[in-house]
């Protein structure tokens, strides 16, 4: 299985035109508006995925493309160093290129490569922390696993995975992996202080899960766990992702195999642990993949290359019903997540002027977000986390159309609207098939209360 860099090449322009075609997510429409008010943390994340979108948008603009313009190109960086590193880790078997196949053949992969989420800047620094790693190079792993951290939270697994394989191989007594560590910190202390500042607010946020208990519905999210990854993973690559573990685990004492399965074995127990008491969502354990398709690349090739070519077409598939949509699929989630967002913020905007408000409203910030990118009416968002954005505070006098999710059934937020009266619905469709209804609500803010601020507009 062998492909030369000019199919890499060809692979990243293709994976460029889409992420200019397919439509922003509330998710990353979230992460732009981060990127128009950087700061050294954030209530969800790092600050890493707001940095890259500010970059990439200053290069190719405020549209999808600009937002996504680093994705294909760390999906491209992160297949060479893959490669690069299972060839270092196993110089005899050059498992490679078939590595960085695998990994490429992957549904989670492929969509980090053409949209822009903290997943995307944790996958090429984990994987550069792999590559230094195994080549040896304890500062460029330690500046690696700094910027990983500063992606996204996850990368702390590494610290645990790391120190079992140097305390089997003793390499923990070498002066290079302390440099690393160290290293790391430095590059995680701006995140560290800005916890420090905002009361640990991303810190309680995400540490508060740790906690979470709840065995009778542990089936189920386990259940859910698994079928996740054989869903991301696609099938073939799958099983072969879970044989190379098992192959890896049981020649640990092989100091290569052996760090194989340790970053397989630690966050793969810390996920089935969550797993016991609350849902892992299906793109959290995308950091084993990497580590999981060098040791499927050491495996007899008879089932990668179907395997790779089963996860190719899955992916195209996949792109094709985001793009066009030709088959209306019950349940579709591509449809539920992506589609019609702008015919929306149309809508509202038209409802607006028709009623005469001031101003547009939303107290979800994926909603708030797109409507900011999607109209050129003033948009505010009111929600208590907005209090840690450096952006505009807002206690508007006028009336406002808030729009909310008509799957909600709480009221909207008393602390934040002096009134607030149904004014209408509207939907959310693609192709005649509604993915979302919305309710309309004529408001009045409160001279306090709930943070209200005024988020930006393109460019």
């Amino acid at each position: 299985m062998c492909v030369p860099l000019r199919w890499l090449l060809a692979l990243t322009l293709l994976r460029l035109g889409i992420a200019a075609a397919l439509p922003l997510s509330p998710d990353e429409a979230y992460y732009w508006v981060w990127s128009r008010a950087l700061a050294p943390g954030y209530v969800d994340h790092p600050p890493m995925v707001a940095l890259w979108i500010w970059l990439g948008t200053a290069l190719a603009g405020d549209g999808a493309l600009g937002i996504r313009l680093l994705a294909p190109v760390a999906a491209a960086l992160g297949s060479v160093l893959l490669a690069q590193a299972a060839n270092a880790l196993f110089p005899n078997d050059k498992p490679g290129i078939r590595a960085a196949i695998l990994l490429n053949a992957t549904l989670l992969f492929a969509g980090g490569a053409v949209t822009m989420t903290p997943d995307t800047p944790l996958l090429l620094f984990w994987t550069a922390t792999i590559w230094a790693v195994a080549r040896s190079t304890w500062p460029l792993a330690g500046l690696a696993a700094g910027l990983a951290l500063d992606s996204k939270y996850t990368a702390v697994l590494l610290a645990p995975a790391l120190l079992l394989w140097l305390a089997s191989t003793g390499g923990w007594r070498r002066r290079g992996p302390w440099i690393a560590a160290a290293t790391a910190v430095l590059l995680f202390a701006p995140v560290i202080a800005w916890n420090a500042v905002h009361g640990w607010a991303s810190f309680a946020k995400q540490g508060g899960r740790v906690a979470d208990w709840q065995p009778a519905r542990a089936l189920q999210f386990l259940g859910e766990l698994i079928g996740g990854q054989i869903g991301l993973a696609t099938p073939i690559i799958a099983i072969l992702f879970a044989a190379g573990f098992l192959a890896a685990l049981k020649r640990w004492r092989q100091p290569s195999r052996g760090l194989l399965a340790c970053l397989l074995l630690v966050p793969g127990v810390v996920f089935l642990q969550h797993a016991l008491g609350d849902r892992v969502q299906a793109n959290w354990p995308g950091v084993l993949d990497p580590q999981a398709a060098i040791a499927a690349a050491l495996l007899g090739r008879r089932w990668q290359v179907p395997g790779a070519a089963l996860g190719f077409a899955l992916t195209a598939f996949v792109t094709l019903q985001g793009l066009f949509a030709p088959l209306k699929l019950p349940g579709d989630p591509l449809l539920l997540r992506l589609a019609g967002w702008p015919e929306l913020a149309a809508q509202a905007e038209a409802a607006r002027v028709a009623a005469g408000a001031d101003y547009l409203a939303a107290d979800n910030y994926g909603i708030a977000a797109l409507l900011a990118r999607d109209t050129q009416a003033p948009v505010l968002a009111a929600e208590g986390r907005w209090a840690l954005f450096d952006l505009p505070a807002s206690r508007p006098t006028g009336t406002g159309l808030l729009l909310r999710s008509a799957r909600r059934s709480d009221a909207p937020d008393p602390e934040a609207w002096a009134s607030a009266e149904p004014a209408g619905t509207l939907q959310r469709e693609r192709n005649g098939m509604v993915a979302e209804r919305f309710t309309l609500y004529s408001v009045r803010a409160t001279p306090h209360g709930t943070p209200i601020v005024t988020l930006p507009h393109p460019r």
